[in-house]
């Protein structure tokens, strides 16, 4: 589908789904309103159950659950649920083909192809992603030379191992903590690097512009790759490629029986972080005005800041080129001295104090880092190749920031064939 045809496609399923909300909105009132009530409150109900203990936990979990069969139920009892079915699925194939507008495939400059290549793996990587497509036996097709990682290996002697012995391209297919690894010792060396998503969420391959769905074909940027420079970032040294979280998460990340039941023990830390009297985390940093800030919730420092709370691409970064850090804090309980909640900014550099060790996730890896944790960003340092088929930019590098202006950008290209 082009792009013009896919914008068209757009704005008419979304305003087919607003007509038709409007009509049966107009029908079932009050019940309506009724029915979004149910839901909002719900959401409350569920937000209190995530940050308190004991009984005003189990009641306020019950009161979400009521609440939304209460919604359920009166939409079913209305007797109108193909109405409401066709309005949820215009939205959501109308948001489908805003996405198919915005995608990007950059044309990156051919890069030669290296002498000896070297791909490590982990086979147990994102429930054997690697084994179950092959990909040691794709690599040897492509003339580039599969080492196959086992548990208690040092990677980054492996990989410097390679390098000496004359390796002049390395790439990995394993999780983003590995990626982090072999990305930092490829730009430590000036050596081309390839990323192959054999990992469970992909997130930096996600990001980079290669197509996660592609493992097989993520081989490709070895041998006919284009390539592009991005940056890394680091905290006390340490080279991370998405980010380092501090609170809530890397408080869940360092219990015992977090790989088990993560949702479980996220649930179970939130109350001590966010909940009343949640300060036992002692996190101290300068924020955006220079003022000094303290918080015991979240601080997630990003390589790149992130696109956050946007109904498009949310999750995801722009670009990975910015030179810049991103921050995001939430403060715990009431905002102190008049400052916001979440705040967000970026910056290259940024420094977090705390009276002890202090709980990271890092890439998704539990570590505990002695203060004060020193972040900086290493611009362009890293030189990726990326396979020609895939997209090489972030899904959310062409996205408008808000809805209204994704709809703007996608009228002008509807009547006019270009944004």
């Amino acid at each position: 589908m082009n792009r013009r045809l896919a914008a068209i496609t757009s704005l008419v399923l979304l305003a087919a789904s607003v007509v038709l909300a409007v009509v049966v909105g107009v029908q079932r009132f009050p019940r309506g309103l009724t029915v979004l009530a149910c839901v909002v409150l719900a959401l409350c109900a569920a937000w209190w159950a995530l940050v308190h203990r004991g009984a005003l936990r189990f009641a306020a979990a019950a009161a979400a659950g009521v609440l939304l069969v209460g919604a359920v139920l009166l939409v079913v009892l209305e007797g109108r649920v193909l109405e409401d079915v066709l309005i949820l699925a215009g939205l959501v194939l109308s948001i489908a083909a805003a996405r198919t507008v915005f995608t990007l495939h950059t044309r990156l400059p051919v890069a030669a192809a290296p002498k000896r290549a070297v791909l490590f793996y982990n086979p147990k990587s994102g429930g054997g992603k690697a084994e179950r497509f092959e990909v040691a036996r794709e690599a040897r097709a492509r003339g580039v030379e599969p080492i196959e990682l086992h548990l208690g290996d040092d990677l980054a002697t492996l990989v410097r191992d390679a390098i000496a012995n004359g390796a002049d391209a390395v790439g990995v297919a394993g999780g983003d903590g590995t990626q982090a690894i072999v990305a930092a010792i490829a730009s430590e060396r000036g050596l081309p690097y390839v990323c192959v998503p054999a990992g469970t969420r992909n997130h930096f391959a996600l990001d980079l512009g290669v197509d996660r769905d592609d493992v097989v074909g993520a081989l490709d940027a070895f041998t006919k790759g284009g390539e592009r420079l991005v940056d890394l970032a680091e905290v006390n040294g340490r080279v991370f490629v998405n980010n380092v979280s501090l609170g809530v998460y890397a408080e869940a990340v360092q219990r015992q029986g977090y790989r088990d039941a993560k949702l479980r023990t996220i649930a179970e830390t939130m109350p001590t972080v966010l909940g009343p009297g949640g300060d036992a985390l002692d996190l101290r940093f300068s924020g955006a005005d220079g003022r000094e800030q303290k918080t015991s919730a979240v601080v997630l420092v990003s390589n790149d800041p992130y696109r956050l709370g946007r109904a498009l691409a949310s999750g995801t970064r722009p670009r990975l080129d910015a030179g810049v850090l991103g921050i995001t804090v939430l403060q715990a309980g009431a905002a102190r001295n008049g400052d916001k909640r979440v705040q967000q900014w970026s910056a290259p550099s940024f420094e977090v104090s705390s009276d002890g060790p202090v709980a990271a996730g890092i890439d998704g890896e539990a570590l505990k880092l002695d203060p004060p944790l020193r972040f900086r960003t290493r611009p362009q340092a890293l030189r990726v190749r990326i396979a020609p088929q895939h997209p090489g930019a972030s899904p959310s590098a062409n996205m408008p920031e808000s809805p209204w202006g994704a709809i703007r950008a996608v009228a002008r290209i509807a009547t006019h064939g270009s944004s």
